[in-house]
């Protein structure tokens, strides 16, 4: 399945984390910019290059962690967001459920789970 023109923004504080999802992506055939490592730099860059979809840390560098970024941005821009992260607990879920996410995923799950809600945001 081709996801050509799919506009996808990672926001991963881990580097090495997120440069191997955004080179898994783009051979899934999505649209991946740079990793942005920051909650300040994800709604700049959302602004910016207005991606499709976002896929969002909670734990980020900077003042705003991936929860509240992904707020702001779902506010200002409509943009979907599908939230990852190492964490599953309820209170971290209930959480992250502020922030109106497409989806809550495990980084330690599976890829295709990511493709799945990407599919699930933009269609």
């Amino acid at each position: 399945m081709s996801h050509n023109g799919i506009k996808v923004l990672v926001v991963e504080d881990e580097i090495l984390i997120g440069l191997m999802l955004a080179k898994n992506l783009r051979s899934a055939g999505y649209t991946v910019g740079q990793v942005a490592t920051m909650g300040e730099e994800a709604i700049e860059r959302a602004d910016i290059e207005r991606p499709d979809v976002i896929l969002m840390d909670v734990t980020l560098a900077g003042d705003i962690n991936g929860i509240e970024a992904a707020r702001q941005i779902r506010v200002r821009y409509g943009t979907p967001v599908i939230i990852f992260s190492g964490y599953s607990d309820s209170v971290f879920l209930e959480q992250a459920k502020k922030a109106d996410p497409v989806a809550v995923l495990s980084k330690t799950g599976p890829f295709t789970d990511i493709i799945a809600a990407i599919e699930k945001a933009v269609g």
